[in-house]
């Protein structure tokens, strides 16, 4: 039977949810759930995706995640697939970690999506792992950054949590209100104080009623015209890649002239090379029309550029504080 296709239309938030193949606990090793929220923090930068809450248990992880550009599957593709790799090169592996295709349930804006956030935040001590008192300690969290607004990368936003909390503001003082509301919403045991709670591993929708109506109108459209099978989606991506290449060739200094002539080896044209993979997900075809390159197999050892220069790396740090992506 053929898969079931996936609704994406830009701005559409879900609560993101898969499991280790056979309930394996894929995360059981602290070095693994690193490289899982290295691998999580750059999808959302190469997406241009806004997370609000993510947490990972030793099976399974939470994501609660805003696609502005209606983009979730290439994006999730990336994510694990980047993540499967690198931990099959390190156990000399072989084959798929997660059980399969990941469960994507949409959310409403506003209350429902600040209830999720709670409910994600609070898994660990659903799960015995840790006391809320405790919960700001467990790393693997969005709670976690909540606590260090230094250590967030710029795709993290945890206001829609505090805002349901009580609209508290993202300071010392909100965080600790935070930290009060989630031992209120504990204390009523597994389901918190929102009936809602329950469900929040079910169903395909989090909402209202309205909502859902919405959903289905979303849905017919999506089904008799298809607009996101058509190029619109792929004009959007390359309206984007083209804003981020002209910001980071004005914050280098460099004219639009300048960008086909070789050679393409000049550290600043490695830089934004290397600024662009990182930032999305664009294509090497792409680079190679805009960088003037013969041929696009050039393009992946370029932008990686294994062994960078002083210079390549002094100018990747200078696009990276310049250009809000």
């Amino acid at each position: 039977m053929a898969r079931k296709l996936r609704m994406e239309y830009p701005g559409a938030i879900y609560h993101v949810i898969n499991r280790g193949r056979d309930g394996a606990d894929v995360f059981a090793k602290a070095a693994t759930r690193a490289d899982f929220i290295e691998c999580l923090f750059a999808a959302c930068q190469k997406s241009g995706w806004r997370l609000h809450a993510f947490v990972l248990m030793r099976n399974h992880y939470h994501l609660a995640l805003e696609v502005p550009q209606g983009n979730l599957a290439t994006g999730m593709q990336w994510m694990q697939a980047t993540f499967s790799n690198r931990l099959n090169q390190v156990r000399r592996g072989r084959g798929h970690l997660f059980q399969g295709r990941y469960k994507a349930m949409f959310v409403e804006p506003g209350v429902a999506l600040g209830q999720l956030c709670h409910y994600i935040h609070l898994n660990p001590v659903r799960a015995g792992e840790v006391t809320v008192g405790r919960l700001k300690e467990f790393h693997d969290s969005s709670y976690w950054y909540l606590w260090r607004p230094a250590e967030r990368p710029s795709c993290l936003d945890v206001s829609a949590a505090l805002s349901e909390a009580g609209n508290l503001p993202d300071s010392p003082v909100g965080h600790r209100h935070y930290e009060k509301f989630l031992v209120w919403q504990a204390a009523a045991g597994p389901a918190g104080r929102n009936p809602a709670y329950a469900s929040l591993s079910r169903g395909w929708y989090l909402g209202s009623r309205d909502f859902r109506a919405q959903l289905r109108q979303e849905q017919a459209r999506v089904t008799k015209k298809r607009p996101w099978a058509s190029d619109s989606k792929e004009k959007a991506e390359q309206a984007r890649w083209n804003r981020i290449l002209t910001a980071g060739r004005k914050a280098l200094g460099h004219t639009a002239g300048e960008m086909t002539r070789r050679p393409a080896t000049l550290p600043w044209k490695l830089a934004l090379m290397a600024f662009l993979k990182e930032s999305t997900q664009v294509t090497n075809g792409w680079l190679v029309q805009k960088f003037g390159l013969a041929r696009a197999v050039y393009v992946s050892k370029l932008a990686a550029n294994a062994k960078p220069s002083p210079e390549v790396v002094r100018l990747l740090a200078k696009l990276r504080l310049k250009c809000k992506v």
